[in-house]
């Protein structure tokens, strides 16, 4: 099972992340944001909240209760890789 074992908030909703299996790259947020919608997804567009993500038990967090999937995230239509 993958899980996130590494989070940075780089910018302007880029999120630098490493998995357990090694694989490293950039999640991009705001384009998330914009194909999901939903109560627990609206305090992540300030940017001041999207900050505040945290990893718990391999996911990714935010203290209202949102936690995204580490299989999720490892996809690659929503992981760029680091250069």
């Amino acid at each position: 099972m993958i899980k996130l074992l590494y989070v940075k908030y780089l910018k302007n909703f880029q999120l630098e992340l490493e998995f357990s299996d090694g694989v490293h790259g950039i999640f991009d947020l705001a384009d998330y944001l914009r194909e999901h919608h939903g109560p627990l997804l609206e305090p992540l567009k300030d940017e001041k909240y999207a900050k505040r993500c945290f990893i718990d038990a391999g996911a990714l967090c935010w203290p209202n209760g949102l936690e995204l999937s580490p299989a999720r995230l490892h996809e690659p239509r929503h992981l760029k890789n680091v250069a």
